[in-house]
């Protein structure tokens, strides 16, 4: 009898954030002797920040390794087969085992699991139209990702940069462009940039963007990609005008790489993400489980299915199963869609639901923005702050906040996130016991002013 297979084994399909977490936690929790765990990774690295790659290529990181929270070394060293470019291409839930292929050799093989861990990620949208995989066009999801882009960066001669997309990677990647002395034009489809936000906060960030130099299209959709004879992208076209490149970064966001999953008839959500129940077991499925950017999660202010691909929430779930597969019980109940960023020295925050998440989903609710600062008017470098914040019509649930503010404006959404967690009101909020003094706050916190407005907003329409 092959020995080795007298305990588990645990195959970890990813190695970044949620496979490489699981991985680690169910180590901790059973040795070697108990668990065997083989980790596939496509890529060239392991365990890195994804969210840190804009300011990599900014400059504001300098160093590729800063990125890197644990190297595939280190990995090996607490008992993990991690296997580099090696990329897995078939999954078999009814044999148990999963087919890969070896991306230097080309070598095939299947690989049995007693419990196996999807951590396959989220792909850069790409669209289907014409130009669009032409040499210097560039999405941005990987470090391999990354790295790409700033070779093109360093080897090409012109300075003018189209990122097409205004979401969290397009303004990052537009911010960081520009900090390497790029000519950046933004091509976005919205009528303002981060749709994250509701409309009339996206013209703050909109203001600032071309306070920075960058030139914003919106309302325009890229219908192609023109290239040289020499196949390198030269411009960017939409129905109206064409845009002059010599590189371009999509920034149209993501979609769950599921494909995989998909074709092993694994159960998919409404956005093409798998579903889980709370331990993140796969549903309907004993010994799989799956987390971080290819799954979808529970909204718990909406209680509506979401894709919400972010390393905080990957971190999490990976911890979550890897307690699971460790023989330990833990869940995850859910998220209310907390999320910040900057362009500049704006700082951009958001959490719960826009006022179009709260339409559909058929709520009445009423919507207040006020004005404030991050310190007291009088203390020096005081900033001024927008805060918008959406409260449920009778009832004065708080639905959703959005910020949008100078330095100190961003972190005060963690103020609503914790309020939408425990399903506070307006009015409750206005009563919270927050830290105080001159060089922190106004004596009413900006997000409990706008509290106050939306209890009184809610008091007048009962």
């Amino acid at each position: 009898m092959n020995m080795s297979r007298t305990r588990e084994r645990l195959v970890v399909i990813g190695g970044d954030a949620a496979g490489m977490s699981a991985a680690s936690q169910a180590r901790r929790l059973k040795s070697p002797d108990e668990l065997e765990i083989v980790a596939f990774e496509r890529g060239h690295f392991t365990s890195y920040s994804a969210c840190g790659i804009p300011y990599w290529v900014g400059g504001d990181v300098t160093d590729r390794d800063e990125l890197i929270a644990r190297t595939p070394e280190e990995h090996r060293a607490r008992g993990i087969d991690l296997r580099l470019r090696t990329e897995v291409t078939e999954l078999d839930p009814d044999g148990q085992r999963v087919r890969t292929r070896d991306l230097e050799s080309g070598e095939e093989s299947w690989t049995s699991y007693d419990k196996l861990v999807i951590a396959t990620g989220a792909r850069p949208i790409r669209p289907d139209m014409p130009g669009v995989d032409a040499a210097g066009v560039h999405g941005v999801q990987t470090l391999d990702d990354g790295q790409a882009l700033l070779d093109t960066l360093e080897g090409t001669r012109g300075r003018r940069a189209v990122v097409v997309g205004a979401g969290y990677i397009g303004v990052e990647m537009a911010e960081a462009l520009i900090n390497r002395g790029y000519e950046v034009t933004v091509v976005n489809r919205g009528s303002e940039p981060m749709s994250t936000l509701d409309p009339d906060m996206g013209r703050l960030v909109h203001d600032a963007m071309e306070g920075l130099g960058i030139t914003m299209v919106n309302d325009a959709e890229v219908t192609k990609i023109l290239t040289g004879e020499d196949g390198w992208v030269r411009a960017v076209v939409t129905q109206e005008r064409e845009f002059p490149a010599d590189v371009v970064v999509l920034g149209i966001g993501v979609r769950p790489e599921t494909a995989l999953a998909k074709a092993a008839g694994l159960p998919l959500g409404p956005h093409g993400g798998l579903l889980t129940d709370r331990s993140m077991r796969v549903r309907g499925h004993e010994d799989i489980w799956s987390g971080g950017d290819c799954v979808e999660v529970l909204d718990l202010v909406s209680g509506q299915e979401r894709h919400i691909p972010l390393g905080t929430h990957a971190n999490k779930h990976g911890q979550v199963i890897g307690t699971n597969v460790g023989g330990g019980y833990a869940t995850f109940p859910g998220v209310v869609g907390t999320a910040v960023s900057k362009v500049c020295d704006l700082e951009i925050a958001r959490t719960g639901l826009r006022e179009k998440d709260a339409h559909r989903v058929g709520l009445r609710f009423e919507a207040v923005t006020i004005e404030s600062t991050s310190r007291a008017g009088y203390y020096p470098n005081a900033s001024a702050m927008t805060v918008k914040m959406l409260a449920e019509q009778r009832t004065g649930r708080l639905l959703g906040v959005q910020i949008v503010g100078r330095e100190g404006a961003g972190k005060r959404v963690d103020i609503a996130a914790v309020a939408l967690t425990a399903g506070m009101t307006v009015e409750q909020m206005t009563v919270l016991d927050l830290g105080y003094a001159p060089p922190f706050s106004p004596v009413w916190d900006p997000v409990l002013v706008a509290a106050r407005k939306a209890a009184a907003k809610v008091r007048g329409s009962s």
